[in-house]
């Protein structure tokens, strides 16, 4: 958690509210996210919400971080997100290596956009586009790279292989603020 980008998050959205596992509460509050901001999580939970006439729901499933870790009292701290509108599914990772049972825990959700860390000590290229057509993705979005410039040509690398290995697979590589919408089909 970064702490600046969260508050600065928060006071741009102040309707927002900042969905984390429950373990990691008190380390959110220290870095300034007042507590009723706050939505608690962990795996097998959902979060769900009612605004606007938009109806939503946030799912948790563990992530690796580098090893799948759970505590009887905190629950897993490092969880990864699926978050539902309508018909839609994305699945943003966090920080996350694959172990035997991500993909029987993703399949069920139908993703259609899956966010995955491709670079750090997260997955690779190729377990990025393997977990993605494992659990059916419908588009891969790469993330987490060049964060601290240790990943020069990555995208590169990323491109290459989505083209010349995956060729059937949809993918999405973003320009800094840059918005995009899912193609509906």
């Amino acid at each position: 958690m970064d702490g600046v980008t969260l508050t600065a998050l928060l006071e741009a959205s102040p309707r927002a509210k900042l969905v984390l596992p429950k373990s990691g509460a008190a380390h959110a509050h220290s870095l300034g996210i007042p507590l009723d901001r706050m939505t608690t999580t962990d795996s097998g939970l959902r979060v769900e919400y009612f605004k606007e006439g938009r109806y939503g729901r946030v799912y948790a499933v563990p992530s690796a971080h580098p090893q799948l870790e759970r505590t009887p009292v905190g629950g897993y701290p490092y969880l990864g997100y699926l978050i539902r509108f309508g018909s839609q599914t994305i699945y943003h990772a966090g920080d996350c290596v694959v172990y035997d049972q991500l993909v029987p825990w993703l399949k069920p959700y139908n993703v259609t956009v899956a966010l995955m860390p491709i670079a750090g000590r997260n997955l690779s290229i190729q377990q990025a586009a393997q977990l993605a057509e494992d659990i059916g993705a419908q588009w891969l979005i790469p993330m987490h790279y060049g964060t601290f410039g240790e990943d020069a040509g990555i995208v590169t690398s990323f491109i290459e292989h989505m083209l010349g290995q995956r060729p059937g697979m949809r993918f999405k590589v973003f320009e800094p603020g840059e918005k995009w919408t899912v193609p509906v089909e």
